[in-house]
């Protein structure tokens, strides 16, 4: 190749796996083909990042953009957008709020023909584990999903149905064989099914009453069933979305004798407690909920200690009017994917002094590598041309007109943050730029290198 490239960014802070370079990066047919200062060579884009980091673009491991069947809620083209704008370069969609849910090949291609056209970056597309489609794992493999989500409680869906506990071994065994893995959105089916009546039949249905409906033991006693199934069956497991910090640490225990399971987290966790929730009301209903202010505490350090693998949105939006109503029976759901990377440049970097370093592998390297998504998620030499550029220390108030979602609706709106993403660039081509989308949809669909 000749020292003609695509692109050079040049005079960069490059968050780098061995450390920060001051250097200029070149990028040429997609990929990063040199890391040098003072780079020779001309291309046909050069880029002054001048006092901007550069990170590797996010990936998101955990999203329902809803498309197709439920683009009320919010689109492929939407999500993407809003990704982008927060310095993403990848998602992997969930198998559900999409309708018909994700549960064979028929309606991955489906979800696959939206993309190809729709989605501003790359993406990728969970399978979906439920009792009426254990036969249909070999097709969704065969189609390229990165791995099975199932749920160990009501989905709200009704054509998603809970996994029970054959389910659960019969399908594991199948995953091991495949080697691929699961992800379990875990919280025990009995006790939140018979809390939630009993509070509806008493008429109790406040954030608080929803809390109690939901308490810690219902994800602490489900992490540690499920590390119980992978570790009878050595199928890979993801505990979604862990939100106690005693769940995290069954997962270490679990990783320390040999299990192959680990854990996402979602910002809200480690931003808001409780009492922000019963504040700001149905707009922030998760499931399951946001803690209280000693868990995150220790939240923050498992996450310091390396103890949670990634950094997720579980960006679960919906038409705003699901939202309106008593607590406990609205939509549990929340609009988070364009705000991971600058709240955690807020609230981990300027707060707790998280390296930039840990940052990336949290939003970027270690998503791509547990899903073995070749060539993503680091600033590297032959890894794609995917950057943020992002202004550290620039402060911004976020506004409805900022965000790309179908609905402007977002936990943080009036909320002050510091870092700003100025440019994301997928495999060397601008996507978004000082507030606005400049490419057409470009992405392409991500396979896991078994």
């Amino acid at each position: 190749m000749s020292n003609r490239y695509d692109l050079i960014i040049r005079n960069g802070i490059f968050v780098c796996p061995d450390g920060l370079k001051t250097a200029d990066v070149a990028v040429y047919d997609e990929k990063i083909v040199a890391i040098a200062q003072d780079l020779s060579g001309d291309a046909k884009e050069t880029i002054d990042a001048t006092g901007k980091y550069v990170f590797p673009g996010t990936t998101d491991g955990h999203v329902h953009f809803n498309d197709p069947g439920r683009t009320e809620w919010e689109t492929i083209t939407t999500g993407s957008s809003a990704l982008a704008a927060g310095g993403g370069v990848a998602y992997f969609d969930m198998p559900l709020n999409c309708s018909p849910c994700t549960l064979d090949a028929k309606n991955f291609n489906a979800k696959l023909a939206v993309a190809q056209k729709d989605s501003l970056v790359d993406y990728g597309f969970w399978g979906g584990f439920t009792p009426k489609n254990l036969d249909k794992f070999d097709e969704l493999a065969e189609c390229g999903v990165i791995g099975f989500k199932a749920f160990s409680c009501n989905s709200g869906i009704d054509e998603f149905e809970r996994a029970d506990d054959y389910t659960t071994l019969v399908g594991m065994e199948k995953l091991a064989k495949l080697g691929l893995p699961l992800m379990v959105h875990c919280e025990n089916a009995e006790i939140t099914r018979d809390l939630t009546a009993l509070a509806l039949s008493n008429n109790k249905t406040t954030v608080r009453d929803y809390f109690a409906a939901r308490p810690p033991i219902t994800e602490i006693e489900n992490v540690s069933r499920m590390i119980s199934f992978a570790e009878e069956t050595s199928c890979k497991l993801i505990i979604a979305h862990i939100s106690t910090a005693k769940a995290v640490e069954l997962v270490t225990q679990a990783r320390n004798r040999g299990i192959d399971v680990c854990c996402e987290t979602i910002g809200h966790y480690l931003i808001l407690t409780d009492d922000d929730v019963e504040r700001m009301g149905t707009v922030a209903k998760c499931s399951p909920p946001i803690r209280d202010i000693a868990n995150q505490t220790k939240m923050w350090a498992r996450l310091l200690s390396s103890e949670i693998a990634f950094v997720s949105s579980d960006h679960s939006p919906c038409d705003p009017k699901l939202k309106d109503g008593e607590f406990l029976k609205v939509w549990g759901g929340i609009s988070a994917c364009q705000t991971t990377l600058p709240a955690m440049l807020t609230h981990a970097y300027h707060d707790r002094k998280v390296t930039l370093g840990d940052i990336a592998k949290l939003t970027s390297q270690n998503v791509n590598e547990i899903f073995r998504i070749q060539g993503k998620g680091k600033i590297a030499v032959g890894y794609d041309g995917d950057f943020a550029l992002v202004d550290l220390n620039k402060e911004f108030i976020l506004q409805p007109e900022d965000l790309f979602y179908k609905h402007k609706v977002s936990l943080y709106l009036g909320d002050s943050f510091r870092g700003s993403v100025t440019q994301t660039i997928l495999r060397g081509t601008t996507v978004f730029k000082d507030g606005k989308i400049v490419s057409k949809p470009i992405g392409r669909h991500l396979r896991p290198n078994l």
